[in-house]
């Protein structure tokens, strides 16, 4: 019984680990539209979002290169 549980968990915790890369980059790619919009501020809060709503992840680290490209600009 233990043995199943751990496994239910470890699948739940997988699934909600891929939401957060899915949203992440649906926020990011919302951020480049908005940049191609001429739209820098709200792009520079998006890319803010991701920041802090998902750090240590592949979008925060290319939003933290964004946001530093779009302040010297």
């Amino acid at each position: 019984m233990r043995y199943v549980i751990m496994v239910v968990l470890l699948i739940f915790s997988f699934g909600l680990t891929s939401c957060s890369k899915d949203k992440a980059a649906e926020i990011y790619d919302t951020a480049q539209f908005e940049e191609l919009q001429n739209n820098r501020e709200h792009a520079l809060k998006l890319y803010q979002e991701i920041i802090e709503k998902y750090p240590g992840s592949e979008y925060a680290k290319k939003a933290e290169e964004r946001v530093s490209q779009l302040k010297q600009k």
